[in-house]
């Protein structure tokens, strides 16, 4: 695969790969962060840390802590493959009553129900999580239930943006329409992970396809 130099390119290995980690996981070259020109990777030119909002909010990819607790792309049609297996073809209520669900990460479903788009430090201050809400709202992306939707910047006396960017919570379903998941959540969890192996394992013929699959669990 060519270094990674542009947002274009950036979105081409997003589709290739299916599922693309920010950084280096346990299978090697299959990360944004192996393939990223130097160039564009902590400099002071736009790089993927500015392209990742972009990317999500224009639908292009979901982004969110989907791997290991670590960020990751996913091009949307293989998204409803993941929520299929991450939540075990469950709703989020069903899940609840099998325990599989910590209050905390109830509580904050709560908050977001009524609150589309809404800012995680609005989040954090309001949903009424005095501690864990890191935690609860690193599981909720790891299990699909919440997806980052866009990054909003703090502006300088210049009106530059500067900062990491302060995400945008909301449910893949609101977000990106019910319709687009629907033929996967039809799918066992099995038929999807095979998918998503498949998908990337295509890409990286090579790779270890047990460490994979864990991985995607």
């Amino acid at each position: 695969m060519q270094t990674i130099q542009t947002i274009e390119g950036l979105e081409e290995a997003i589709q290739r790969f299916g599922i693309l980690p920010f950084f280096r996981s346990r299978i090697p070259g299959w990360s944004l962060e192996e393939h990223i020109s130097r160039d564009v990777w902590f400099t002071d030119r736009e790089g993927p840390w500015e392209w990742k909002g972009k990317l999500a909010v224009q639908r292009i990819c979901v982004y969110g802590k989907f791997i290991s607790g670590k960020a990751a792309f996913v091009r949307p049609d293989c998204f409803g493959d993941l929520m299929n297996l991450r939540r075990l073809g469950m709703t989020f209520e069903e899940r609840l009553e099998e325990g599989l669900v910590p209050y905390s990460d109830k509580r904050l479903m709560d908050y977001l129900l009524p609150r589309p788009n809404v800012l995680s430090k609005h989040a954090r201050r309001e949903c009424g999580l005095t501690k864990g809400f890191d935690a609860a709202l690193t599981r909720l992306q790891m299990s699909t239930d919440v997806i980052l939707c866009d990054f909003r910047y703090s502006l300088g006396k210049t009106g530059k943006p500067y900062g990491w960017g302060n995400a945008a919570l909301d449910f893949p379903e609101r977000w990106f329409g019910e319709a687009l998941f629907a033929e996967a959540l039809e799918r066992t969890p099995e038929e999807s992970e095979e998918r998503l192996a498949a998908g990337i394992l295509s890409a990286l013929p090579r790779a270890d396809s047990k460490a994979l699959r864990r991985l995607l669990r």
